[in-house]
């Protein structure tokens, strides 16, 4: 009887810490989508991370289109660059400041992840608290918005997605060995606009 019942508690335990842990890779799940939809809408009204972006994408003829294709601006948060690629493009500078107001928000204090006021505006760490700055990718490609001898340049296509990061498992990892899984690549996609706040 008590062989059983011990049997019977492992089993029970271990599913119910299962539940537990799949049920936290869910939120983790959730968190980090809603931190690269937060992460493209701030990067959809801030100055860009590269701020050449501005002078990109030259159309032959004044108010002509920019040519879909014409750049395509990547910034990673691990290496703190800025690439490009395409006819278009001049050499991109990673602005620490510009990142920032995508990953920090508002926020001013110290650390990766400031408490933020009530009247600022959140960043993608506050959704996500685990998010690190090298785990964002932020690129901005030309898709035939705007047009040259505009005041802000091109209109830019911007994708914010994660990379390198896992679920994590506390209870199945600690009873089982169970290893954290790799994150599937998740991204948010928007159009710029005009509205840029240069504001901290």
């Amino acid at each position: 009887m008590i062989v059983e019942f011990a049997i019977s508690m492992v089993l029970l335990l271990v599913l119910t810490l299962g539940f537990v842990d799949f049920g936290y890779a869910l939120y983790q799940w959730n968190a980090a989508t809603k931190a690269v939809e937060i992460g493209a809408r701030m990067a959809s009204i801030s100055t860009p991370v590269a701020p050449e972006i501005a002078a990109a994408g030259v159309a032959t003829t004044p108010g002509n289109p920019i040519p879909v294709g014409n750049y395509d601006y990547l910034c990673n948060g691990a290496t703190s660059t800025c690439s490009c690629v395409g006819s278009g493009c001049v050499a991109g500078t990673f602005t620490a400041a510009n990142f920032n107001r995508i990953f920090r928000g508002d926020a001013a204090g110290a650390g990766i992840c400031p408490t933020r006021a009530a009247s600022e505006r959140p960043g993608m760490c506050q959704f996500f608290s685990r998010l690190q700055p090298a785990n964002v990718l932020i690129r901005y490609t030309a898709t035939g918005l705007g047009y040259q001898t505009r005041t802000s340049g091109s209109v830019p296509t911007i994708t914010v997605s994660l990379q390198n990061m896992t679920f994590q498992f506390f209870f199945l990892g600690g009873l089982l060995g169970f290893a954290d899984i790799t994150m599937p690549s998740m991204l948010s996609t928007v159009t710029g606009e005009d509205m840029k706040s240069t504001a901290p």
